[in-house]
């Protein structure tokens, strides 16, 4: 049994040796070839020049090739970086683009706003009437139902029953007032009966709303002249409201007498509560 362990070493120590040998020789291959190398390199003749072209050539040549990957990685590296950047660059001027264009919306929704507000507060100043004006903050739209919610009620003495103008237009009166807020019936609400005149031909008539469709003239007396163009205006009857106040004008179409109101009631932002009746009240 030992004679075998012993055995084992010789051998590992063997092959260490012959290992080391191998290593010497080829050291000194190297350094024969080497000197031979510089030996050739210092000989001037034709064939050598031509030979060590050649493998100068060659040795460049490959390092081209083996270059190549390298470059065409880190130009490819670069291009992607630069397309980040350019990106990153688009996206960072569009968000700035967004923003530019949200702060001009606004101030052009304010220029509209103050353009609005100047024009009630002339009204209110031309008028002989005392006008409060009101912001529309809801708007109540349905094929028969047509009201607003405005932001104004009690606080500043709105009652039932005052009219509700766009500029000096009728467009219909408080039905329900609140503490901060109010509505208004629509001339085109279902509920809506206005007593009004037409002009020239000074007929009264009362004013009823259906909805969608244009309010229409009822209760005229049998032999009227009323006519394409004519003038509706508030009658003041039983003093619900002011006389004289404008609505429409009068459009005819299958023997129905319509009223083509002079304002857009699906547009308005703003409007002027008639505090006169407060007025006759005090």
């Amino acid at each position: 049994m030992d004679t075998s362990r012993e055995d084992v070493g010789i051998a590992i120590r063997s092959a260490f040796l012959a290992k080391g040998s191998k290593q010497k020789f080829s050291l000194f291959a190297l350094i024969v070839l080497s000197i031979i190398f510089l030996s050739v390199e210092t000989i001037e003749t034709k064939p050598l020049n031509y030979f060590r072209a050649f493998i100068k050539d060659v040795i460049y040549r490959g390092a081209l090739v083996v270059s190549a990957p390298s470059k065409s990685i880190n130009n490819f590296t670069d291009f992607v970086k630069e397309h980040t950047f350019l990106y990153d660059d688009y996206i960072k001027l569009k968000k700035e683009n967004s923003e530019l264009k949200n702060k001009i919306s606004a101030t052009h929704f304010l220029e509209l706003e103050n353009t609005q507000l100047r024009k009630l507060i002339e009204e209110q100043v031309s008028s002989n009437s005392n006008l409060m004006s009101a912001r529309v903050m809801l708007d109540k739209q349905s094929p028969y139902l047509n009201s607003f919610i405005i932001n104004i009620g009690n606080n500043k003495n709105i009652k039932n029953g005052m009219a509700a103008l766009d500029g000096k237009n009728f467009i219909g009166r408080i039905v329900d007032v609140n503490f901060f807020s109010s509505r208004v019936l629509l001339v085109s609400d279902l509920n809506s009966k206005i007593a009004v005149m037409t002009e020239p031909s000074a007929h009264h008539a009362i004013l009823s709303g259906h909805g969608e469709s244009e309010p229409t003239l009822e209760y005229l007396p049998e032999n009227h002249n009323i006519q394409d163009g004519d003038k509706v205006y508030t009658s003041g009857k039983e003093g619900i409201f002011s006389p004289g106040i404008p609505i429409g004008e009068v459009k005819i179409e299958d023997d129905v007498i319509k009223v083509l109101l002079f304002s857009d009631l699906s547009q308005i932002t703003f409007i002027n509560v008639n505090l006169e009746n407060l007025n006759k009240d005090k």
